[in-house]
């Protein structure tokens, strides 16, 4: 893994600042003491965490129109990598706990992907993770079982790429399996409970796919011929 040098953590901290500091702001002229009374310190509390991770979607999602995530190989000392490794601060510092969590109920958990910057379809779920949602892209009626993962970054020592994750409509993708960079899995296709499906994998529409690492095994309508 590449170092995230004090530049990109200068960077991170000072947006932090600023999402910290709206969230104050906008608590102490939400929670007014003289209408919560006795209740006052712990409602500016909850507020004031709801506002910072709220403030924090909004700070964020501007500095991707400002920075957006560059797909492909990303070089040492560009750009896209100020960008690459300010996104990764931005989700081991203050996402992450909320995309691991079991906490969240299940729509409120996609929500949380939509405002983070991932395309997800109408009546489309994902109890498992997306860890890279600005990169990721789903279609309708799809669900991503329980414990899943999708990860739209290449981390193999200095090598660091990121490429786009697309799941179609009407996918299933079951609970524990991992879907690695760059894959695209068609319309109606399934990937059964723990398959690895290695990066670049393309899944066409129909097929069903399991294994470590994932294989076509047969077609999602075939009934196992």
């Amino acid at each position: 893994m590449r170092k995230i040098t004090m530049g990109q953590i200068s960077f991170f901290l000072t947006l932090l600042s600023l999402s910290i500091l709206l969230a104050v702001v906008s608590t102490i002229f939400l929670a007014r003491k003289d209408w919560l009374g006795d209740f006052y310190g712990v409602v500016f509390i909850i507020t004031l965490i709801v506002l910072v991770y709220l403030w924090a979607f909004v700070v964020y999602r501007i500095f991707l129109r400002l920075c957006p995530l560059q797909e492909g190989y990303i070089e040492p000392g560009s750009q896209a990598e100020f960008a690459a490794q300010v996104n990764i601060l931005f989700y081991l510092m203050l996402f992450n706990t909320l995309i691991r969590t079991d906490f969240l109920p299940v729509p409120i958990k996609t929500l949380v992907y939509s405002l983070l910057g991932a395309k997800i379809g109408s009546n489309s779920f994902s109890p498992g993770t997306i860890l890279d949602p600005p990169l990721t892209e789903i279609g309708d009626n799809t669900i991503i079982g329980h414990a899943a993962t999708l990860y739209s970054h290449a981390i193999e020592g200095s090598h660091f790429a990121l490429d786009r994750i697309i799941l179609g409509n009407n996918v299933t993708v079951g609970a524990h399996a991992i879907i690695m960079s760059g894959v695209t899995v068609g319309d109606g296709a399934i990937v059964s409970a723990g398959a690895v499906v290695k990066k670049g994998t393309q899944i066409a529409p129909g097929e069903h796919w399991a294994g470590v690492p994932a294989r076509k095994i047969e077609t999602a309508t075939s009934g196992g011929k």
